[in-house]
């Protein structure tokens, strides 16, 4: 499949089979995340694959914030709350958080958090060309300090761009896009 293809057919996929993806496919996937656009090549970028007890204790983390979210007082509720929380988590075969170096310096943080959605694109691509599925969140974990706790991520330090939901996918939606000429304005 050509990169024009595989940018054209990649989606996001929220629903997995509940077949593991294997380390080393993992791995493979996260190589080509370093190559991404990187001005001054500091390289703020880093990987977390999140899977077993981990993601349980995440998948809690998750219910509670899914809790205060719904800003109700019903028990009945809430527990749904909860437990659509906890499955939805807990349904996704891999989480890899992609977490990015801070800067004081305004400019290169903007730099390196842009640095690093390249590399979440990037990672994304990859993926898909191996046909397995993503689903990039950004999600209320992202800032809660339990599970920023949790990742060891000192949130003076660092900050959790986003969590890829990853797996092989259940189902592809279709999706249609706006075509590039409607949104392009040319200047001679």
């Amino acid at each position: 499949m050509s990169i024009v293809d595989t940018i054209r057919n990649r989606r996001s996929i929220y629903d997995f089979k509940p077949k593991q993806v294997p380390k080393d496919v993992i791995a493979q996937i996260l190589e080509p995340a370093v190559w991404a656009p990187n001005h001054k090549l500091t390289e703020p970028w880093r990987f977390l694959v999140i899977n077993g007890r981990t993601k349980e204790k995440l998948a809690h983390i998750y219910c509670k914030i899914q809790r205060i979210k719904t800003k109700s007082e019903d028990p009945a509720v809430l527990e749904k709350a909860t437990e659509k929380g906890y499955a939805k988590l807990m349904g996704k075969p891999t989480i890899i958080g992609v977490v990015c170096k801070k800067d004081k310096d305004a400019l290169r943080a903007k730099e390196d958090y842009a640095a690093t959605c390249c590399a979440i694109h990037n990672i994304l691509l990859t993926a898909w060309e191996r046909g397995i599925g993503m689903q990039w969140s950004t999600s209320g974990l992202i800032n809660d300090p339990e599970s920023l706790e949790l990742l060891q991520i000192s949130p003076v330090e660092e900050e959790i761009i986003g969590f890829l939901y990853t797996g092989y996918p259940a189902e592809v939606p279709e999706r249609k896009r706006v075509p590039a000429s409607d949104r392009t304005v040319w200047f001679d």
